[in-house]
């Protein structure tokens, strides 16, 4: 086990990386080529159009401004001086509340026993209020988006005598009269989508090899096998030509195929009414006498959508849930072996006796404690790495329907791969692996004391964790290593056009699905150690500390979130923060039983039971808000809506809001098909259809958030 001296070097290493990190990625921030890795989201809002084109050569690429050096830290500042309704404004309520989990984190550990549990549970009850506030405020904002006003049903029922189409209409003409407006049937474009990119892809291949031949003068050549590593040697350029026309062609053949058959159209559809308040009421009521059909829900903003999913029949759901349970149990078992050898690393006599040629190298004293200081943390970590890339995988097979989801339900299986295999593996395998025997000997109710007990014992091994994944990895995150090279590797060898720096200068979004399980564990341990080992709750201060500075520079200038989910995720992250408490105290009572203080015992079982009542409270009370809309709050933004907008024409934003992102860009793809006539191809066209609906809305296209304030009148009809 690591000792303090141990503990001694791993924090002044980590400390050491992380400083450097911090100044490099200071110094690095204000070269002007840097600009597009470091402020990218300034770009796409255009509020920064590049480096300045006045002045030298070198100034275009080197800030020579000896002024800007001397104030190098005024990121800090800068990241926390934007108000949080302006936040909001600007990245999304996801990110804001995301940000509001860091400073729970830091006030919910700085106070301990019953009083840290009633600060803990004060501080959890506050915030849902807060954020239930927050979501409802924001969901009422002026700004109207289209999944407001629109309800995704599933499992519609076949007849034999109507499309769809026909049938999706007609039962909402006649069970929601007054408050339906139009619909959009789901389509299976899921092979043309994969056309669509396959072309995209050689295009990419195209350019680079035509700006290769453009440097060389010499014409490039490959390999027709895979990635180009086998096969016969063609010329690239002409390879990469012949294969977009092959894929130009079936393109088109499968756009026909969409069309004409009926087996691309799901019993699904994105029905949209006249106001909120009917799809509200049309989200949240059972439609049909049969409970399994007519299903309805709100249906996500479209960037949240994951139109593969959208094809899955709803008969294969349960079927898919129960593949991906049995998978993850094995996932979660099996990790087990790789922990318990990271544990082996921090027992330095184990590294001896299986390998005793390493005997003179580890006694080195430095050697020695960066084994068991640093390289334990180090090594869980890389395991860990691919962890959230299957998680993501998996949720895809499940068949959720939107990123949203996914990413709520692979965070929720992290955070228990993390409690079980992290927290719980690491420390039966740390400090009760030598006495094994003895512990399987044990009665099952001993459980709770066995683990109480070898808590303590693992302090050491999680506070080089929090340093090595908390310090070193908050500060490598502000300095962004790889997004850097990656961005000058693509700015020089791929960057043709504006739209490729735009591409080659995505930041991407904060993945919530790894970064939140990850605050979980955090929120674990310091709950965990704030009264068993004090000294425990510096080290989770200061990651607290430095990680909502970080990612409130990274949130304002960086990252741009793909979806907004309005915090949906908010109680998932209370009710983790609660299982963390509730644990704590348990564990707090086998801690106690072993120093023959059980007559304590009683006191802190109540404390578990009003720890869970309270849990209860606040699901009962601040959860709705996040299931449901409330029928007041939509008809107030209703009325609101229809008097300062009489004359808004809502169809015709909400006409194409949700058709599949394929069709959507065919004028991009230039197959030689006209955008209108295309879309006009993914209607089915019903008896029973009005015929003045109007053309798609001008943000159909998806890539923003939020729908303007008003639509134009004038655009051409359609006929659903």
């Amino acid at each position: 086990m690591a000792t303090f001296g141990d503990i001694g070097v791993a924090a002044g290493l980590n400390i050491l990386f992380a400083v450097a990190f911090l100044i490099a990625f200071a110094i690095l921030r204000l070269q002007p080529i840097n600009d597009g890795v470091y402020f990218p989201k300034w770009y796409l809002l255009g509020v920064r159009n590049g480096p300045s084109q006045q002045g030298s050569f070198v100034t275009k690429f080197v800030n020579l401004d000896w002024r800007s050096y001397i104030r190098f830290l005024n990121w800090v500042p800068d990241a926390l001086r934007m108000p949080e309704l302006q936040l909001i404004d600007h990245a999304g309520l996801d990110s804001a509340v995301y940000l509001r989990i860091y400073l729970l984190g830091f006030w919910t550990h700085i106070v301990m026993a019953y009083a840290f549990s009633f600060w803990t549970c004060y501080s959890l009850r506050n915030e849902y209020a807060k954020v239930a506030e927050m979501r409802l405020h924001f969901l009422a904002s002026k700004k109207r988006r289209p999944d407001q006003f629109t309800v995704l049903v599933r499992n519609v029922p076949p007849d034999q005598d109507e499309s769809v189409s026909e049938a999706v209409e007609h039962f909402f003409l006649v069970n929601h009269p007054d408050h339906y407006l139009t619909h959009q049937v789901v389509i299976n474009a899921n092979k043309l989508a994969k056309l669509v990119q396959e072309k995209k892809s050689n295009k990419n291949w195209l350019d680079y090899y035509q700006l290769k031949f453009e440097r060389k003068k010499s014409r490039p050549m490959t390999k027709t096998g895979f990635l180009g590593l086998w096969g016969e040697k063609v010329d690239a350029i002409d390879h990469q030509i012949a294969e977009i026309d092959r894929l130009t062609k079936e393109i088109a053949e499968e756009r026909k195929r969409v069309k004409s058959d009926p087996k691309c159209i799901m019993p699904a559809a994105f029905v949209s009414f006249k106001t909120r308040w009917g799809a509200a009421v049309c989200a949240q009521t059972q439609q049909s006498r049969n409970p399994t059909l007519w299903l309805t829900d709100w249906a996500s903003e479209p960037r949240d959508v994951y139109w593969d999913n959208l094809a899955i029949p709803y008969v294969s759901l349960t079927i898919r849930k129960l593949i991906v349970s049995v998978a993850f149990f094995f996932l979660t078992f099996f990790f087990v072996i790789p922990v318990t050898f990271v544990q082996s690393l921090a027992n330095i006599e184990g590294i001896e006796r299986r390998a005793p040629f390493l005997e003179p190298i580890i006694e080195v004293p430095f050697i020695k404690s960066v084994v068991q200081g640093v390289l334990p943390g180090i090594a869980l970590k890389i395991f860990l790495l691919v962890l959230p890339t299957i998680l993501i995988m998996i949720a895809k097979l499940e068949g959720l329907l939107s990123i949203s989801a996914m990413e709520r339900i692979s965070a929720s299986r992290y955070y228990i791969f993390n409690f079980i295999n992290v927290f719980l593996v690491s420390v039966i395998a740390g400090t009760a692996f030598e006495q094994l025997d003895s512990f399987l000997r044990q009665s099952a109710n001993d459980i709770t004391r066995i683990i109480g007990v070898a808590i303590p014992m693992k302090a050491t091994f999680f506070i080089t964790y929090v340093m090595v994944d908390g310090w070193t990895g908050v500060a490598g995150e502000i300095f962004r290593l790889t997004p850097l090279i990656l961005f000058h590797l693509k700015n020089f060898f791929l960057v043709k056009t504006e739209k490729d720096r735009e591409e080659a200068m995505d930041p991407g979004s904060i993945e919530f699905h790894m970064a939140e399980p990850r605050l979980q564990l955090y929120f674990l341990l310091g709950l965990v150690y704030a009264v068993v080992t004090p000294i425990f709750l510096p080290f989770i201060l200061v990651f607290f500390v430095l990680a909502y500075v970080v990612f409130r520079h990274q949130i304002i200038n960086v990252y741009n979130q793909k979806y907004e989910s309005a915090a949906s995720f908010w109680p998932d992250v209370h009710a983790r923060i609660i299982y963390s408490l509730v644990f704590s105290q348990i564990m707090l009572i086998g801690l106690m039983s072993t120093k023959g203080n059980s007559q304590f015992t009683p006191f802190l079982i109540a404390l578990v039971v009003l720890t869970i009542w309270f849990h209860l409270f606040c699901k009962g009370r601040y959860e709705p808000a996040f299931v449901r809309y409330p029928l007041q709050e939509a008809m107030m933004k209703d009325t609101l809506e229809r008097a300062i907008e009489p004359n808004l024409d809502l169809k015709s934003y909400l006409q194409s809001a949700y058709i599949h992102p394929v069709f959507k860009n065919e004028d991009e793809e230039k197959d030689g098909e006209d955008d209108e006539k295309i879309q006009e191809s993914l209607l089915v066209a019903t008896t029973r259809s009005r015929r003045n609906t109007p053309a798609p809305s001008k943000c159909s296209d998806g890539s923003s958030p939020l729908l303007p304030e008003s639509v134009s009148e004038n655009a051409g009809s359609q006929r659903l």
